[in-house]
């Protein structure tokens, strides 16, 4: 499942999440959770707006990454969450991890109550106890990162994701991952360009794993998206969807950057001959 090579960076994010995780779970059991469950909103389906035409985009709550340390200074993601729904993004991503991202779940309660499109709870999620915190904070989809997890994890991770109603966001950045992710049932996969291992951005992951992905899933490029021109590229290997993060958060007017980017997915010379058939 890991690393035969020593530890990864992954590794040590995973460690931390594990340590915060224990605390959390010693504030507040699973079985308080659950009881929570009974008063919940009722998650929404990203995937019509995923599957629709042109190239959707997901817009990122980011504050600083362990590449990059500190990115942006954003006093309220909530205001900045409601920038980017009004340019047009079809959902919005809030990084809930703490040591290496800055996140937090009060992010995603603060971008749940301003937007009225699907939120995405994006960390590093290795138990069903954190699936069952992203739905009582208001996440409709999950990012299940398969590098960090066995295939016994992934599926049961898939399924439970789905029992919450919580569409399950499968992680990939080698041709291994996709077929575990595929394997394991998944139909939203997304590629990421950056290896968590190494955090190395390689822009050409999606361009040749898209093309191991089935058609009829929901595919979404990560990383390196910086503008429209990346935009263009990516649909023309078959992206359903871009998520994009650190271009946004640095940008200047996140509302046009957001607008730009979904202008250049719905060029009517971008078609997805795969995405029906």
């Amino acid at each position: 499942m890991m690393s035969a090579v020593g530890p990864s960076v992954l590794d040590g994010i995973i460690a931390g999440v594990r340590e915060d995780l224990a605390e959390r779970e010693r504030a507040l059991p699973m079985e308080e959770l659950k009881r929570q469950l009974a008063t919940a909103r009722k998650p929404l389906d990203p995937r019509p707006a995923f599957r629709a035409d042109g190239v959707a985009v997901i817009a990122e709550v980011k504050r600083s990454s362990p590449s990059k340390g500190a990115l942006a200074d954003i006093p309220d993601p909530a205001v900045l969450a409601e920038r980017y729904e009004a340019g047009g993004a079809a959902a919005i991503s809030v990084l809930t991890e703490q040591r290496r991202f800055s996140g937090s779940l009060d992010d995603l309660d603060a971008v749940r109550r301003s937007v009225d499109i699907p939120v995405l709870r994006k960390d590093f999620i290795v138990t069903a106890y954190q699936l069952v915190e992203a739905r009582l904070h208001g996440a409709d989809l999950v990012l299940l990162i398969v590098a960090a997890l066995s295939d016994t994890e992934l599926i049961g991770l898939i399924e439970r994701a789905r029992s919450l109603d919580l569409v399950p966001l499968v992680e990939t950045h080698t041709a291994e991952e996709v077929r575990r992710a595929v394997d394991a049932g998944a139909d939203v996969i997304g590629v990421n360009n950056r290896n968590l291992r190494t955090l190395e951005v390689d822009p050409t992951t999606f361009h040749r794993l898209a093309p191991l992905i089935p058609a009829g899933i929901v595919r979404i490029a990560e990383s390196g998206v910086r503008g429209p021109h990346d935009v263009i590229e990516l649909a023309k290997s078959g992206a359903d969807v871009v998520l994009v993060g650190e271009a946004l958060v640095t940008g200047e007017d996140p509302r046009a950057g957001v607008a730009d980017l979904v202008a250049a997915g719905a060029h009517p010379a971008l078609q997805h001959p795969q995405r029906n058939s």
